[in-house]
Formats: structure tokens, C-alpha cells, sequence
């Protein structure tokens, strides 16, 4: 096999941080080879690398031949990108990014056309719509043309499908197959288990070294701690449960929030208990983070009631913000604070008292084993880490409920299974978790589950009682079988 990509020895480091350690690996002409790893194994250093934005400090790579320090023009016209934060200009059209990039390129949007046609006909009617208000699935259609507006012949995607739902995700990868039998070479990395089996080799990387390059089904076996950590055991931590019916921390009527004639909730109804795990789903644009928007005190409904803990989201939005917790995707901490700063901070935020504040502190440090590093700052932090503190942060003045929208975006199995456990810890407490995620093996350790398509909640249950209802195998299937019903997912 001819190879597209040479990599021989490869290091760079960031001060005392050695992001990649004697890095060796070639990728065949035509190959879709994944790169895996946990967050700060060095796969962002290697694309910049081969994308010729980084130099190494030793070693040699090239690409089609040309060597990535001294041919960096020759490259460039030959690779695409597609960085892990969408490389969009939010405030432009999509029509207006794609000419912007194409220009980048020394090319034109018409003259690359037949390269992004099958794609770019997708959301072409939507061309004159700002890149910020395009789904998430729009966005990576978008992000991908842009990549391919210069025909390039090797493709580097670094986590492109974090943060999408799983049916926009199967439709990316599929795109993926068409550009493949073009005979464009195709790097990607990913934390879904699905898109790595898509692979025809993937190399584990971890803390700068490469593990095992091998087929996907040898790699997720060999390092099967890593990739396919064994399920939370949901009978030994079970929370709350009977629930009682009257013991509803969240109850919702017909909610409706609408922006002119668009309806982003439309009539939804639910409720949900103390101590519960409730599980949040629907495909991008569902109207999601909207619901959670009104649920939080962050938007008020156009119509319909609700209340969180008590108190009622038209009218009482203020006392609903100091008695919940609240968790980004996004995490929420200062990385340029401490970890003791973030803790005192967010105590204080939320009202509590100082010597609650400083016995609390140092009982949080002791349990989550960070004592030794409480004046460390979060951005130096593993990415296991921070999620740990986000979460016991979120919690740290005992809420009602706490939200955590898509906490684990973007992280290994291993490291969400740990976050999973401190989710049910916190339950067996009697904190409702309502959580959103597009993992779907994370929809099955919630207590009950709704499922958004177009504003309105599909189905809401148990995930035993779905996968009956709708006679699937597994939560994926059941979100898969719904989701592609929508009508408006991408208007």
C-alpha cells in the first residue's frame, strides 16, 4: 500500500509537558484511520502537526510526500481541517463562510462544487442563514464543505461529531463513506465507539505514546479498560426509589415557547421526582435547550406552567436559579483559579455561609482526593479531573435538582463512567439529576427518559419500557427509530 501520511519519531513539547513522545505511525492512500485517545493524549498537537501549523521539536512527517516543515505550501493545498471547535464564523452566512474559505484556498466556491455538491446540496437552501443559528448538524455539513471547497486529498477531522446527536452523527460518517470511495484519505478521531468501528485502522494514543495501531475490534478488546469499562451496576446504586407522587421536584403543563410563528416547545407535559435521573433527549434543534432554558429561570414561557423545587418559573425565576446547580458541556470553572477559589466562589454565589463554606471545603477535598492539589490551578487539571469539580461544584450547596447539559461531551468511557457514578451518588442523596447527553449506553442509566422531536415529547419512560414499547434493541435504536421522524430538524 502506498502511504498518504508518514509520521517518524515524532515529540513536541509545551515547557515541562510532552505532548507527543516519539510518535511513529503511516496511514495508507484512501484509508479512514482513527485516532484515539483521552482528552490531552496529544491528538490535536499531531493534526496541527501535519497540518503544518505546528513544527515538532524532533522527528519528521509527511504528507503526500512533502515534509511538513520545509513543503508547508505543497500541503496546504492538499489537506483539509476540521478542528474540534467548529471553525465557523458564527456572525456570516453560509453562503458567506464557504466563499470565505474557498478564497483561502485561491479557489472559488464554483470551482470546488462538484467537490461539496452531495453535502452542500443538503443545506444549500439555507445559505443566507448565520452559521451561529444552523443546527448542529447543519454546522457540520457547513464545516465539512468548507474543508472540501479546494478538493484536497487527505482529510483531518479532530472530533467532529462531539456535541451532535446520534442520527446527524450516523449521517456525517456516511458522508464520510462517500468521500472515501472518491479516494480521499481520511484521519479522524472520535470518543464514540460506533464511529471508531467505522475505521479501517485506529492508533491509540495516550499521554503522548502510541498504545497499539490495529483493526478496531483488536484495539477496543486490547484496551477494553479504557474504551468498554463494565456498565454501572444500577440495582447496587439505586437511588430513591418508590418514588412518591407527591414528591415532585419538577412539574410541567403544556409548556410553550415560541419565537414568532416558530414554535421551539410545543406543548410539552412532565414531571419528575426527588432523587431521580431523568433523562433529557432529542436530536439537535429539537427544542431541548430551550425546555432547559425555561426550566432554569434563564427564559420565560410563551404559555403553559411549571415549577423547579417549588417555586414557579414565570414569576419566581430568582429563587429557581439559588436552588438548583447548573453544568455545561462547556465547563464552568475559572481555569485561571484554584481549585479552592472555584469552590469558594461558586459557595458564595449561591449564598452559603462562610464556615459552612470552609468545613464543606475541606470535606469536598478530602473526598474527591484533591487535598493535595486545592491550590492548583484548574486549567493545569486532567480533563477527568475538572468534570469531577464541575459536577461537585454544581452540587456543593445541596440543590434541588442540578442540569447538567451534555456534561461528558467529548470524554473516554472509562472517565464517564466514573462521572456516572458520582451522578448516581448524588441521587441516593436525593438531588434530582436531569441530564442531557447524545451518549446513548448514558440513556440507559437514567431512571426515565423523554425524547424530543420537533418541540413535542415523542415517548417518556423507562428505558426497559421504550425499548418494549417501540420493540428495539437498545436506547439507540429506540432515539434513532424516533428522531428520524422529525419534520424540522434542520429549519
Amino acid at each position: 500500500m502506498v502511504n498518504a501520511i508518514e509520521v517518524h519519531k515524532v515529540s513536541k513539547s509545551y515547557g515541562r509537558v510532552k505532548a507527543l513522545d516519539d510518535v511513529s505511525f503511516a496511514v495508507g492512500k484512501g484509508e479512514v484511520f482513527g485516532l484515539i485517545g483521552p482528552d490531552g493524549a496529544g491528538k490535536t498537537s499531531l493534526y496541527r502537526i501535519l497540518c503544518t501549523l505546528l513544527l515538532p521539536d524532533a522527528g519528521t512527517a509527511s504528507v503526500e510526500g512533502y515534509d511538513t516543515v520545509r513543503q508547508m505550501k505543497e500541503i496546504r493545498r492538499r489537506v483539509g481541517y476540521m478542528p474540534g471547535k467548529f471553525s465557523l464564523y458564527q456572525d456570516l452566512t453560509v453562503e458567506e463562510n464557504l466563499k470565505f474559505f474557498a478564497t483561502l484556498f485561491g479557489t472559488t466556491v464554483e470551482a470546488g462544487y462538484d467537490s461539496i455538491k452531495a453535502i452542500y446540496q443538503q443545506i444549500e437552501r439555507f445559505r443566507n442563514r448565520r452559521a451561529g443559528a444552523l443546527s448542529g448538524g447543519m454546522k457540520q455539513k457547513l464545516a465539512l464543505c468548507c474543508a472540501l471547497v479546494h478538493s484536497p486529498s487527505v482529510l483531518f477531522l479532530d472530533e467532529p461529531t462531539t456535541g451532535v446527536d446520534p442520527v446527524s452523527r450516523k449521517e456525517f460518517w456516511d458522508m464520510l463513506g462517500t468521500l472515501r470511495e472518491r479516494g480521499i484519505t481520511i484521519v479522524a478521531s472520535t470518543p464514540y465507539l460506533d464511529e471508531v468501528r467505522r475505521c479501517d485502522r485506529v492508533a491509540f494514543l495516550d499521554q503522548g505514546h502510541i498504545r497499539g495501531i490495529d483493526t478496531p475490534e483488536v484495539i477496543l478488546e486490547q484496551f477494553k479498560d479504557v474504551f468498554n469499562p463494565p456498565g454501572i451496576n444500577k440495582a447496587e446504586t439505586s437511588p430513591l426509589s418508590p418514588y412518591s407522587q407527591d414528591d415532585n421536584v419538577i412539574e410541567v403543563n403544556h409548556l410553550v415557547k415560541a419565537f414568532g410563528t416558530f414554535h421551539a416547545v410545543d406543548d410539552i407535559s412532565f414531571s419528575v421526582k426527588r432523587g431521580e435521573i431523568f433523562g433529557f433527549l432529542g436530536a439537535n434543534g429539537a427544542g431541548k435547550t430551550t425546555a432547559m432554558h425555561m426550566l432554569t429561570g434563564l427564559n420565560q414561557p410563551t404559555s403553559g406552567t411549571g415549577t423547579v423545587v417549588g417555586y414557579d418559573i414565570r414569576t419566581e425565576h430568582e429563587q429557581i436559579k439559588k436552588h438548583i446547580g447548573y453544568m455545561s458541556q462547556r465547563f464552568s470553572l475559572y481555569e485561571d483559579l484554584t481549585v479552592s477559589e472555584n469552590i469558594r466562589l461558586f459557595a458564595g454565589i449561591y449564598g452559603m455561609k462562610g464556615k459552612d463554606i470552609a468545613r464543606k471545603t475541606d470535606e469536598l477535598l478530602e473526598r474527591l482526593q484533591f487535598a493535595e492539589h486545592k491550590n492548583d490551578l484548574v486549567s493545569s487539571l486532567p480533563l477527568g479531573w475538572k468534570q469531577k469539580l464541575a459536577f461537585s461544584v454544581a452540587i456543593f450547596h445541596e440543590p434541588g435538582v442540578v442540569f447538567l447539559d451534555e456534561p461528558t461531551g467529548g470524554v473516554d468511557p472509562a472517565t464517564r463512567r466514573q462521572f456516572w457514578q458520582l451522578i448516581y451518588d448524588a441521587a441516593s442523596r436525593g438531588i434530582t439529576v436531569f441530564v442531557t447527553t447524545h451518549y446513548m449506553d448514558e440513556a440507559e442509566y437514567c431512571d426515565r427518559i423523554s425524547i424530543m422531536v420537533d418541540g413535542k415529547i415523542s415517548a417518556i419512560g423507562t428505558p426497559d419500557e421504550l425499548k418494549q414499547r417501540f420493540q428495539q434493541p437498545d436506547m439507540d435504536h429506540v432515539f434513532t427509530h424516533l428522531a428520524r421522524n422529525a419534520k424540522r430538524a434542520d429549519n
